[in-house]
């Protein structure tokens, strides 16, 4: 089942990414039925077509591009370096202005209606929520970062961030990493609340190196949110396992020390080296109290002592119930905020920071490999079919926008543009797309293989000479 799970979730992915661009092209399609255009393909992904099959006079394939969808339609802009040629190039009647803007309109106005639908079903099922989204208290702070420089610690609580307020760590809008990503200053200003009492600081923000042709990477004060340790996977033959930890335990305090991050349970095995510790346990609703000695592993070579635990990122988990319209709004929110950070003459993201195909697959797949995996991908759809219908109505010839700018610039002139002109125009803008597309899918791709490289390699621990039975037994923790 291990072995099968991988290709279950891939599956999975391919599944609702097809739903959204199918139910996008089935707009265009059903409205073109219904204004009586000629329809000679409809395509899911472009390029040549890896399987195709014709009915009632319509072609429908897959291409071997997996970047969108589209429905050949000859009587509206040509599209000839998306679609291919037409199959038939004798002379079609001409269509209205009005016909050409209510079949462009119909592919972002399904992709919205798409949005809604999975909004409903979020708002029955639930939306998975982590600790670490919701806080502002600091769980940890990088040695030596510009967050340490600048005085700040773990349980500082954020109240603003360079002079806007946050209620959140991560995300966009009001959270502590959009507020410093998209800060432009040197320094910038943080307003916090430490022991009941608040203060600012200064920190000045840096943006870590990265090699030549690499996506370059966003500024940050290097701080974790605070999140309670919860254990995902214990090592065989690991200290852990010996002491009885469990996948899910949390881990409540250490000695006596309050843990408000994974982070700070490798500082505390750290100081300690090879000595026992005391840890307080969360399991299934009661308190616990064990005993562990950290341990240094045999593989990897000079490794320090470890407990052999592989933590859950992102703290607890709960579920929330967004309405349609909150989720809706908060879309849209992140679109603006996104666009106008892309724009801004002083901001340092760039189109280069933004993901096309591969990254949204890739964030399906992470998605999907949680135990809340429908929940988050029905959530993150609602973000991606809003994206998709907004992004679609910018008026750019080849999109959704340009074919309604295009008819309404026909309307006005009471003549269509020049066939010649047309086809000119939808060529260039044509290769500048696939070119954005390319060049997209080259960052997202060397950033899939670059955490792939990252993973530290799994500690190996030395059998044990008696079972985990014979280790310190587990006792309720006093209250």
């Amino acid at each position: 089942m291990d072995i099968l799970k991988p290709i279950f979730i891939c599956l999975e992915v391919l599944v609702l990414f097809n739903v959204l661009i199918f139910v996008h092209e089935l707009g265009h399609f059903w409205a073109a039925r219904w204004r009586g255009l000629r329809v000679e393909r409809f395509a899911i992904w472009f390029g040549k077509p890896i399987w195709s099959k014709k009915l009632g006079g319509v072609e429908y394939a897959l291409g071997w591009i997996p970047a969108g969808g589209y429905v050949a339609l000859p009587q509206m802009a040509p599209m000839e370096m998306l679609e291919g040629s037409p199959e038939n190039p004798e002379p079609l009647p001409p269509i209205s202005a009005l016909d050409k803007i209510i079949v462009a309109f119909a592919g972002p106005l399904f992709s919205f209606l798409l949005a809604v639908f999975f909004a409903a079903l979020v708002w029955q099922v639930g939306r998975p929520l982590k600790e670490s989204e919701t806080t502002t208290v600091i769980g940890y702070v990088v040695k030596g970062g510009p967050a340490e420089a600048a005085g700040l610690r773990r349980g500082d609580r954020l109240i603003e961030v360079d002079n806007k307020p946050v209620a959140k760590f991560i995300g966009m809008g009001d959270s502590v990493i959009w507020r410093v990503v998209r800060s432009e200053g040197e320094t910038l200003s943080i307003r916090y609340e430490r022991d009941g009492k608040v203060m600012e600081t200064v920190a000045t923000p840096v943006r870590p190196p990265t090699k030549a042709l690499q996506r370059k990477s966003l500024r940050q004060i290097q701080i974790e949110p605070a999140q309670t340790p919860i254990v995902f996977a214990v090592y065989t033959n690991s200290p852990a396992a010996a002491a009885g930890l469990k996948p899910f335990d949390q881990v409540l305090e250490i000695d006596g020390l309050r843990m408000i991050h994974y982070a700070q349970v490798a500082e505390r095995v750290t100081e300690v080296g090879e000595k026992p510790l005391t840890l307080k346990v969360l399991r299934d609703g009661k308190e616990l109290t064990m005993r562990i000695t950290p341990e240094r592993p045999i593989t990897p070579p000079d490794e320090k002592p470890k407990l052999g635990i592989e933590w859950m990122d992102g703290g607890k988990m709960e579920l929330t119930y967004p309405t349609p319209m909150e989720q809706i709004r908060a879309s849209l929110g992140a679109m603006a905020d996104t666009l106008e950070a892309v724009i801004a003459p002083k901001s340092t993201i760039s189109v280069q920071q933004l993901g096309g195909a591969v990254k949204i697959l890739n964030t399906y797949y992470i998605l999907f490999k949680s135990d809340y995996g429908w929940q988050l991908a029905l959530y993150f759809s609602v973000l991606m079919n809003v994206n998709l219908a907004i992004l679609n109505l910018l008026p750019f010839p080849v999109l959704d926008g340009g074919h309604i700018t295009l008819a309404i610039l026909e309307a006005i002139r009471k003549r269509p543009v020049s066939p010649k002109v047309l086809q000119n125009l939808q060529s260039a803008c044509a290769i500048v797309l696939i070119g954005f597309m390319l060049f997209i899918t080259f960052f997202d791709t060397q950033d899939l293989f670059r955490g792939q490289d990252t993973k530290l390699p799994r500690p190996q621990f030395a059998p044990k000479n008696q079972p985990a039975a014979s280790s310190p037994p587990i006792v309720p923790a006093p209250r």
